[in-house]
């Protein structure tokens, strides 16, 4: 991103412990949502803005951290106004895969007696020195999951 110092990767190779240039990571930054690129909408404001600038730094300052995010197909949402002054909420549709590797493993969780599968998508952030630290977006829209399982990941808060 132009003026902030730090180069964010798109280069798409294979993840793995090799990525890490310090080795393995050590740390785990768990938040709901990672402001990391305006055209990536998994998030909605400061909260992620904030994550996505801790991960910024980490990636400049070498820190051997991972982010770990839920991956919002149609993010938060579009505001528009009518013309009676009512908020529209529009969703936002972005094509995944120009922004986001996916994993070839899955992995799965247990809500309420039931197993929902997720897939797991990442992105790589590059620091100022080429250090790399890896965000990964953990998505349900996964086949084999119910319509409502499929679901849990697709809004932002929703």
């Amino acid at each position: 991103m132009e003026g902030t110092g730090v180069e964010i990767d798109d280069n798409r190779q294979e993840i793995g412990a090799e990525v890490i240039s310090g080795g393995k990571p050590k740390i785990a930054y768990f938040s709901m949502e990672i402001g990391i690129d305006e055209h990536i909408p998994t998030y909605s404001g400061g909260l992620g803005v904030l994550a996505g600038d801790t991960l910024k730094s980490c990636a400049d300052l070498n820190v051997p951290i991972v982010g770990v995010t839920l991956l919002s197909e149609q993010g938060y949402f579009y505001q528009d106004i009518d013309e009676n002054g009512n908020q529209i909420e529009l969703p936002i549709n972005f094509n995944i895969n120009d922004f986001l590797t996916l994993l070839p493993s899955k992995t799965n969780v247990t809500i309420e007696d039931r197993t929902v599968n997720i897939r797991i998508w990442y992105y790589l952030v590059k620091g100022i020195n080429g250090y790399i630290v890896p965000i990964f977006f953990l998505d349900t829209n996964v086949e084999g999951n119910s319509e409502e399982d499929r679901e849990i990941t697709k809004h932002l808060y929703g």
